[in-house]
């Protein structure tokens, strides 16, 4: 390929297509590509990352290249119905990010209600319903905004068959917050969101112990917290938490229905431990919790707003 002394350029893939950037003008050009020659590991920190050779007269250049992830994005039932903006934020921030973003539009419940209250034959029609519009769609990832419907396709999405796809849907299925910090590593947010406030960190049970998103109180291992990370990309802002930090917040999907009184009790301890510490503001990855503590501080006349962690992370949190 022969490229003009007075450009600079850049190089994509998009399917099987190089796409060549000249700057500064901008000027877009696509070709077939048949041939490539790697100077480096194809596959490097799970991003599809290659060295490329590009020969221009006697010269050789290596350039790195991104080819596009094409990403799954599975909106949970109780989150299209009650708390939409946390997937419109998930959304927008991966689109930001580059990303190519297909959202499926047939999404239904994971099958975890079902499953909890021992109904297996309803998940098992649940999961059935689900793995055609996640399987064979060549989704490099899938990314669910719930901590907990993430962790029942990965750990409990057993009433299905378990064909090929669906082992590879359950292996390639992440929430955002594993999404951003694990696979993309990201180092710095689009548009350089700002929060200058102090915000409570909720981790969620399941994303706490299943996930693996943050140390639980209860091991003695090097402390760690993915969504304190991410958060702290975002200027301004002075994450803190509850005085008993992993305590179950008592939403617990249909625990809450069948013992409100003792769910009720839980979330009444985690909302005033927040306002005792002088918090107005929590975030989390499970907005199902989300929704729980702030029903629980309405109800108790506790001035708390929560957000979903990626709206804060997108710059759609609005005190």
């Amino acid at each position: 390929l022969f490229f003009p002394h007075k450009y600079s350029y850049g190089l994509d893939f998009l399917r099987g297509n190089i796409r060549i950037y000249f700057y500064p003008a901008m000027k877009c050009q696509t070709m077939k590509i048949s041939v490539m020659y790697s100077t480096g590991k194809e596959i490097e920190n799970n991003r599809r990352r290659v060295f490329v050779e590009i020969r221009r007269r006697s010269s050789i250049h290596a350039l790195r290249a991104y080819i596009l992830m094409k990403i799954g994005f599975f909106v949970p039932c109780y989150i299209d119905a009650i708390y939409p903006q946390a997937a419109i934020s998930t959304y927008w921030l991966l689109k930001k990010l580059g990303l190519d973003v297909e959202f499926i539009e047939r999404g239904a419940c994971c099958g975890l209600p079902e499953l909890d209250m021992g109904y297996l034959k309803h998940a098992c029609t649940l999961e059935k319903g689900i793995a055609p519009l996640v399987t064979d769609k060549g989704y490099d990832y899938v990314v669910v905004p719930s901590g907990i419907c993430t962790d029942q396709f990965r750990a409990h999405f057993d009433e299905v068959e378990q064909t090929p796809e669906v082992k590879r849907f359950r292996s390639i299925v992440y929430d955002p917050v594993e999404f951003l910090h694990d696979i993309l590593k990201v180092t710095g947010l689009p548009g350089k969101p700002s929060f200058p406030y102090r915000v409570a960190l909720h981790n969620g049970c399941h994303s706490l112990r299943y996930l693996r998103e943050a140390r639980p109180s209860e091991l003695m291992i090097k402390p760690f917290d993915k969504c304190a990370a991410l958060l702290g990309l975002v200027d301004g802002i002075e994450v803190g938490y509850a005085t008993r930090r992993d305590e179950c917040c008592g939403f617990g999907g249909v625990f809450a229905i069948w013992d409100p009184s003792c769910s009720g009790q839980q979330g009444r301890d985690k909302v005033s431990d927040y306002a005792r510490n002088g918090f107005k503001y929590v975030t989390s990855q499970d907005m199902s919790c989300l929704i729980h503590q702030q029903t629980v501080a309405r109800k108790v006349g506790l001035d708390l707003k929560m957000f979903y962690i990626t709206e804060i992370l997108n710059g759609d949190a609005k005190p």
